[in-house]
């Protein structure tokens, strides 16, 4: 198994260059309406990796099975048959 794959964040450096607005639950717009403190504290750029899997990183039904190539990759590097 390829080891140097990053499946998630490859999707998330996807995402992030392909200049999406999201239409997902509030509390995942990439910053949009966040405090300017907190956005000061943090820095803007951290509020742009808040992402859903569904619907961001991957489509509604999962068909790049993103999440599942990242559990399979961690499952391989510690020897375990499973990460649910």
């Amino acid at each position: 198994m390829d080891h140097t794959q990053a499946p998630v964040l490859d999707a998330l450096a996807a995402f992030r260059a392909g200049g999406y607005v999201p239409f997902t639950p509030p509390g995942h717009k990439q910053g949009r309406g966040t405090d300017p403190d907190t956005a000061r504290v943090l820095g803007a750029d951290v509020f742009g990796s808040d992402v859903l899997a569904i619907s961001g990183l991957d489509d509604r039904r999962s068909t790049h099975r993103i999440l599942d190539r990242a559990r399979e990759l961690m499952a391989d590097a510690v020897g375990a048959s499973t990460m649910d």
